[in-house]
């Protein structure tokens, strides 16, 4: 499949409402409104083409770029090629979802992640912490520096709510997955959700629902999925 085939697939699987939703959530033109899971036939069909997802990407098309996200190969692309991503990354649904979902399947994630929420930058920071979400859902425990993850989360306790939007709610859902699924720092974790408590997030003036770190982790505990790891990033 060639790129204009793909756009046209993608354009007869959207709709108004889905587009609609989208918008809302921050996408912007082009996009035809395709939801996540009316795309799988088209990766069953195309599967990993790096090739094509750099195509894809490049369209600035949103369903396109989710769709790259899906057959990339994240061993085909280096740290300068996720740079580029980011830099077309212009809401938080392509720079958490996308971006450092890819990002999570290579073995520098955590260099490129360290290096993206050094910049303080909104959502480099946001695809920083995501990436660790996604990382630490997946990979064995012995994969990660403790006093590393001690160090973020207590950065996290300190400027979680004086962060920008996307920020906070990064930084709050890697609270939650460090208590759920990094066994070393569930003790460390649920005292900084307890710390933090309610995180606020406001889409102009619209308050968005942010799960509560300490709620959440009290809630794979009860459910005996503390240490939970799933056996893919991208699904």
């Amino acid at each position: 499949m060639d790129v204009q085939t793909v756009l046209q697939e993608l354009e007869l699987l959207g709709s108004e409402r889905t587009k609609k939703v989208y918008m809302q959530q921050g996408a912007r033109e082009p996009l035809f409104g395709v939801a996540t899971g009316a795309m799988k036939p088209i990766v069953r069909k195309i599967k990993i083409n790096q090739a094509l997802a750099e195509e894809l990407y490049a369209t600035g098309n949103y369903d396109a770029m989710y769709l790259a996200g899906m057959i990339a190969d994240p061993k085909a692309m280096t740290e300068a090629d996720f740079d580029r991503w980011m830099q077309s990354a212009y809401f938080y649904m392509i720079s958490d979802f996308i971006v450092a979902v890819t990002l999570a399947e290579t073995d520098f994630a955590q260099a490129v992640s360290n290096r993206w929420i050094a910049t303080g930058k909104e959502l480099y920071v946001s695809a920083g912490y995501s990436c660790y979400c996604w990382l630490l859902g997946n990979r064995r425990d012995e994969e990660f520096d403790r006093e590393k993850l001690d160090i973020m989360l207590e950065t996290v306790e300190k400027t979680i709510h004086s962060s920008p939007g996307r920020t906070k709610y990064a930084m709050n859902n890697f609270v939650s997955t460090v208590g759920v699924s990094y066994i070393p720092l569930h003790e460390k974790a649920v005292s900084v959700a307890n710390t933090i408590g309610t995180v606020e997030v406001f889409r102009g003036k619209t308050k968005c629902s942010v799960p509560v770190a300490a709620s959440e982790i009290q809630k794979a505990v009860d459910k005996g999925r503390l240490g939970f790891k799933r056996k893919n990033v991208r699904c």
